[in-house]
């Protein structure tokens, strides 16, 4: 299965909160370029999108949502914030997988989270950096829980 992370399009700097921080523009323009990159990757479509609660995340999953298939399980996820652990989130996603069986997962977070998801899900890696809008993929088996990391994706410009 296929386990896409990402990390929330550019956002303003401020807000009257940092949960409420909009996407800015480019923010909006980038998260539908990657969409429609990762729209060649989703050839059986999108089984599960997890969206953080914070204003930039649900934003880039509404940039992406018209490029991408509809998914079948929508979800916004408290645990996914700036401040998620990423040891929490690794183990409630594959309890989450052990159960559904989706073949794709999309998660829509921030930093420090995505690198440090990444990194718990892919042991050995190092965490990698995410610029706003960026993508990792990883094959994920669940049975053997064997992790490989595939590619990471930027957007142009």
């Amino acid at each position: 299965m296929r386990i896409y992370i990402m990390r929330h399009g550019e956002a303003q700097n401020f807000a009257p909160s940092d949960a409420e921080r909009p996407l800015t523009v480019r923010g909006e323009s980038h998260s539908e370029q990657m969409a429609l990159q990762l729209t060649s990757q989703l050839k059986d479509g999108l089984d599960m999108v997890w969206v953080s609660p914070y204003l930039r995340a649900q934003q880039t999953w509404q940039a992406m949502a018209e490029q991408l298939p509809e998914p079948k399980r929508l979800m916004t996820v408290d645990e996914i914030t700036p401040y998620g652990e990423a040891e929490e989130v690794a183990a409630y996603l594959k309890a989450v997988i052990a159960v559904e069986r989706p073949e794709t997962v999309l998660i829509v977070s921030h930093l420090p989270l995505v690198g440090y998801l990444t990194a718990e899900l892919a042991p050995g890696l190092q965490p990698p950096m995410f610029r706003t809008s960026a993508i990792a993929a990883l094959d994920y088996q669940p049975d053997g829980e064997e992790v490989e990391f595939l590619w990471q994706a930027n957007p142009e410009g």
